[in-house]
């Protein structure tokens, strides 16, 4: 729901994944957006209308992504898909933060786009800690870009896997991702991410921000 840029830009990436796509807007004009070769279903009308979410084929659905401009449309049109129409893999986009928290506590995945942005500024401006990039609806466990003192370069990932009782589900290396071995060496540059539990985490980070201890 929504052919903005962001939504536009997600038909056309499932498309080409060989993906069958419906894309919903209240604007024709919006459509095209997704340029002459899009080969999906465009129907125009509200998300979260009974009436256009079937003709849309919603009950053959396997996801549905409200990313239009209203935060109350897309809450609205996500709770509908999943509860009237039981799709499971549901998610919508939120501008305000302290709605996006309440919504994933009710089991609503969001993706807060204020909050998305401001966390990569303070993580540029302010390179220690750790920013969360992820945490499940309950709260309890996260993944977190972790600020990593330079004393851990040459240390291999299962090293500081087991210094800081966490897992490094992956890390970033000159603007590319890549998934670690135990072997795999913590090399200068790396950004280095972590799935950890709520209440583990300022242990992580005292660990991580200060040198080795051997």
């Amino acid at each position: 729901m929504g052919c903005g840029r962001v939504g536009s830009s997600l038909a056309r990436g499932l498309e080409r994944r060989g993906h069958s796509v419906a894309i919903i807007d209240m604007n024709i004009d919006a459509f095209r957006r997704l340029g002459p070769d899009f080969g999906g279903r465009t129907v125009k009308g509200v998300g979260f209308d009974r009436e256009v979410l079937l003709k849309s084929g919603i009950e053959d659905a396997d996801g549905f992504a409200a990313v239009s401009s209203g935060d109350n449309s897309n809450i609205l049109a996500a709770r509908v898909v999943r509860e009237t129409f039981e799709v499971t893999n549901v998610v919508a986009r939120i501008y305000d933060p302290g709605r996006a928290e309440v919504y994933e506590r009710l089991g609503i995945p969001t993706v807060a786009t204020v909050r998305w942005a401001a966390d990569q500024v303070l993580r540029r401006l302010l390179p220690a800690g750790s920013e969360p990039l992820w945490r499940d609806p309950s709260g309890n466990v996260r993944l977190v870009e972790v600020h990593t003192d330079r004393s851990w370069v040459g240390r291999t990932v299962a090293q500081i896997e087991k210094a800081a009782s966490t897992r490094i589900p992956f890390i970033t290396r000159l603007g590319q991702g890549i998934i670690p071995e135990g072997s795999t060496v913590f090399q200068d540059g790396d950004l280095l991410y972590a799935a950890v539990a709520d209440s583990h985490l300022s242990v992580l980070e005292s660990v991580l921000e200060s040198p080795p201890t051997h």
